[in-house]
């Protein structure tokens, strides 16, 4: 057959067809390429310790397809030669002519997995996928066919997958691991073969070559064009970073310059990151260490650092051997950070440690090379971080073999790509807040935080086994762990508006009772009363009153059952001056009065007219017994929060406690949205968002990221709280952003001291 390259715009099917051998080609393989990444990510789950009672499951689902490798192969092939026949003519079934049935789960989550995966794809490599359709598309109106799909677009390539594998018997941790593993494959290779075919296509006559992309082709910054009958996903954010490009192994990073564009918000300037950088090297090389609590532990002279054993100069180790160093250890599980974690100040030693026992196995020797100040700085920024993270959130102990996982990959980060310090949109970054979201203050106790934290460690398992210097792979694990958060969000802002109704219904219901209890108060110290009557007022009437002021919005109905008070009251003096014509007359203008009130105490008909015919006995005699008569108050002094809730935050219970009235107006200003920083009395700080000031009271509810609730306090209460240092107003809404703004703050009174 003659080079495709050389024929005419008369030969559609010959170029067709060489596209065709190409893709089968280079793709055609892509099934036996996945197993070993499965089996990888199992096994590192394993050495880790993040398996669940299904690992033994896992394992034999991937024996078994593995069993079945050859025919899985034939039939993916198959699937993708179908993509090509479809195209040049072969009758396509509309979505009207397939069968109608019940989907089960199994080909439904397929179905859900192939829409995230081609929505991805498109985003990664959408301008070389638009210009080949378009290319396409002239192809189909010379062979004078219909509009057909592109036979290795988005859509094709993952109904491809879902026909292969959807009939094999995996488990759901299995099949999420098959196409993790598929989609990365898929970018590996389909930079090229788009190339390739868009070159063909283009060397033939159909459209330009401006399009096309060569196999590092970068993300486009559009939204991905629906297909018709395409996967689209709703919840995967497929806009790519497009932030600082990182160095290659062996090229020294340059010093960080903004970039044109950059947002405001999540830009610091050049010199604030030369400050910081110059601050680290001082703290870490001086005196500053020892009175920050640092990371690092060293002398203050700088000859040891520079000459080894025998005063022989040490060299510094170049970028590429650092970057191969970390990727050499980055696989292996290691619970040295994890535990380092549990104690200020020992992360950054305990990487250096790991990365000179590593540098031993590759037979550099520690004591003759020595870290460069670019490196030490990403070490020190690094393990800053994460121990600030640990300080500023409410992490379980179980998390921090999570985020032990990712300090050598976000050690290599800050190597190669200095945007994680400076930009918010970096996807490394992003992955942070939403791990760091998913785990705080999560304790696994519902289905739903058990997800939570199962898609978190899935995600830095999937850093750990994927990155190699392309943020890329951060971008895809925070798309699938952003998606669940979406519907945990949702489930936080549904119990967050459940608990201001709630807490308004108790602050009226507060509000109800003190109304009562001083009704009542008042009426019983202006006489003596028979015991029936005093009863009745201090029952049913001061219930009625509550149930009044709480559902009625008339106020002659809550006048009127203030009024009954008084009426019951005066029936007490008339049958105590024996006046009984005047008090039957009187008894019988409040009966109805008398029934309403005992109705809302829940009685019927029948039980409102025998207490009111008790109520009637007792008047009837006037010689009846009568003294002053007293009530302990509903409310019984209790607000919103419970006494156990007092104990923990507030200090002295009221208003009334010292406070230093500026603070209090500070307090005041505080909207709902703010977030503060609260601190329990065992030293555990959490993030708090006041989600509602009561128009009221003035108190303000705080929350927890989960929309639980953690505090209701008054402005005064929180003065008094920063003046205990259990307060800090101002906190930033990311986690990241918080922990930089206290690594600056560290190193900043480091520098004071120093």
């Amino acid at each position: 057959m003659p080079n495709a390259s050389q024929a005419t715009s008369s030969e559609p099917l010959r170029v067709l067809e060489e596209i065709k051998r190409q893709t089968v080609e280079k793709l055609g393989g892509l099934p036996d390429a996945l197993y070993p990444g499965v089996e990888q990510a199992l096994s590192m789950a394993l050495q880790s310790g993040d398996v669940g009672p299904g690992h033994f499951e896992d394992q034999t689902a991937l024996r078994m397809m593995r069993g079945q490798a050859a025919s899985l192969v034939m039939r993916f092939r198959q699937q993708l030669a179908k993509g090509f026949d479809d195209f040049r003519g072969l009758r396509v079934r509309t979505r009207s002519e397939l069968p109608l049935g019940l989907i089960d789960d199994v080909h439904l989550a397929y179905h859900l997995d192939g829409q995230r995966l081609a929505e991805s794809l498109q985003g990664r490599f959408g301008e070389a996928i638009d210009a080949m359709d378009a290319r396409l598309r002239d192809m189909a109106a010379t062979l004078g066919m219909p509009e057909v799909p592109n036979p290795i677009g988005p859509d094709r390539l993952a109904a491809a997958f879902v026909e292969t594998f959807r009939e094999t018997e995996v488990t759901d941790n299995v099949r999420g691991l098959l196409v993790r593993q598929y989609e990365a494959e898929l970018v590996r290779r389909l930079g090229d073969v788009y190339q390739r075919a868009n070159a063909l296509l283009a060397a033939t006559g159909f459209g330009a070559m401006t399009g096309a992309r060569g196999p590092a082709a970068m993300p486009r910054a559009s939204a991905p064009s629906a297909h018709a009958g395409g996967y689209i996903h709703d919840t995967v954010d497929a806009v790519p970073y497009r932030g600082h490009a990182g160095v290659n192994s062996g090229a020294a990073m340059q010093d960080f310059h903004g970039g044109a564009g950059m947002p405001a918000a999540g830009h610091m300037p050049d010199a604030d990151m030369a400050d910081l950088r110059s601050m680290l090297r001082m703290w870490r090389e001086g005196g500053m260490a020892g009175s920050s609590g640092a990371a690092t532990s060293r002398s203050p002279a700088p000859a040891p650092r520079d000459r080894g054993l025998g005063g022989t100069p040490r060299r510094e180790l170049r970028i590429d051997e650092m970057l191969n160093l970390v990727n050499l250890l980055q696989p292996e599980p290691s619970d040295t950070f994890a535990r380092a974690l549990a104690g200020p100040g020992r992360l950054g030693d305990a990487i250096r440690e790991h990365l000179g026992d590593g540098a031993r196995r590759i037979g550099v020797d520690p004591e003759q090379t020595r870290f460069s100040d670019q490196e030490e700085d990403a070490i020190d920024l690094v393990a800053l971080l994460f121990d600030s993270l640990f300080r500023s959130n409410s992490l379980q102990d179980r998390a921090r073999r999570l985020y032990g996982r990712l300090v050598l990959p976000y050690v290599k980060v800050a190597l190669t790509d200095e945007g994680l310090f400076v930009e918010r949109e970096h996807p490394a970054r992003k992955l942070l807040d939403a791990i760091t979201e998913a785990c705080e203050g999560n304790q696994g106790a519902t289905p739903q935080e058990k997800e939570l934290l199962e898609r978190a460690a899935a995600a830095s398992q999937r850093v750990v086994a994927e990155y190699n210097e392309d943020v890329a792979v951060f971008e895809l694990a925070h798309a699938e762990l952003d998606a669940l958060l979406g519907q945990h969000r949702k489930r936080s802002q549904l119990q967050e508006d459940r608990l201001v109704k709630a807490t308004l219904g108790r602050e009226r219901l507060d509000k109800a009772r003190e109304s009562a209890d001083e009704a009542l108060v008042q009426r019983l110290r202006s006489t003596r009363l028979t015991q029936a009557v005093a009863d009745f007022l201090a029952m049913p009437w001061r219930h009625h009153i509550v149930q009044t002021q709480l559902r009625d919005e008339d106020p002659a109905r809550r006048e009127e059952a203030i009024a009954l008070g008084d009426a019951l009251l005066k029936a007490d003096r008339l049958a105590a001056e024996n006046r009984g014509r005047e008090l039957a007359d009187h008894l019988l203008a409040i009966e109805p009065l008398v029934l309403r009130c005992l109705a809302s105490s829940g009685l019927d008909e029948s039980a409102a007219q025998h207490g009111l015919a008790g109520l009637v006995r007792a008047l009837a005699t006037p010689d009846g017994p009568r003294r002053a008569q007293s009530a302990k108050p509903l409310s019984g002094g209790e607000t919103v929060e419970s006494g156990e809730e007092r104990k923990l935050w507030l200090a002295g219970g009221t208003t009334g406690v010292g406070h230093d009235p500026t603070v209090a107006e500070r307090m005041r200003k505080l909207e709902p949205g703010d977030w503060v920083r609260l601190t329990d009395v065992h030293g555990d700080v959490a993030a708090a968002k006041v989600a509602w000031v009561s128009p009221m009271t003035s108190r303000f509810l705080l929350v927890n990221r989960r929309g639980l609730r953690m505090l209701v306090a008054s402005a005064e209460e929180l003065a008094v709280m920063e003046q205990d240092g259990r307060l800090v107003v101002g906190s930033e809404r990311s986690a990241f952003d918080e922990a930089m703004r206290r690594v600056r703050e560290r190193i900043d009174s480091a520098a004071e001291t120093y």
